[in-house]
């Protein structure tokens, strides 16, 4: 007779499964919770600064925007909800061009030659800071592709859009930042 088997049978192992997917599911909306409600998260706070070079090569800091609204998107060419926002954020920057409204894109985890290909393809005017230690994704808490920040004028955090930015997501937080000294 051998040693008891420690693995759950075959009867057992979808209530193993649904109860492992349960636990990562809760981790993620206790995640997601936690970073996007006030005082808890970085909504209500100034935006943590983006400083580093665009993929033309140009330095770039995003405190030299203050005075303007600002859309962060955290974002990258294999994304295809990323790609799907393009033609998004062109059209808002032209309705919203008297308003002052700025977008910077953040690359994350695709390579820049390959962001730069795909701007030039969608007719993109906006700048693209390149992150290739992570650091703008880890001081914004990015959860994953594509994340969207709203900055008000004065430079403070008054929305995040976690996951596809829509018509409708883009004007309900746009409200919030097109305001402000």
């Amino acid at each position: 007779m051998g040693a008891p088997s420690i693995r759950p049978s075959p009867r057992r192992r979808p209530i193993v499964l649904a109860l492992v997917l349960a636990a990562a599911a809760t981790l993620a909306v206790v995640g997601v919770v936690a970073l996007t409600r006030p005082g808890g998260s970085l909504i209500g706070k100034a935006a943590p600064d983006i400083v580093g070079t665009t993929l033309e090569g140009s330095p770039f800091r995003l405190a030299d925007l203050r005075g303007r609204p600002v859309i962060v998107n955290f974002w990258g060419p294999t994304c295809d909800p990323c790609s799907d926002e393009f033609p998004l954020f062109k059209s808002k920057l032209t309705d919203h061009a008297t308003d002052g409204l700025v977008v910077v894109g953040v690359l994350m985890a695709d390579p820049p030659d390959l962001a730069r290909t795909f701007i030039a393809e969608q007719g993109a005017t906006w700048q693209t800071v390149d992150d290739p230690a992570g650091a703008i994704k880890e001081a914004y808490r990015v959860a994953a592709r594509p994340q969207t920040y709203f900055v008000d004028r004065d430079g403070v955090l008054r929305s995040i859009q976690i996951g596809e930015l829509r018509e409708a997501d883009f004007e309900r937080q746009f409200g919030l930042i097109s305001g402000g000294s």
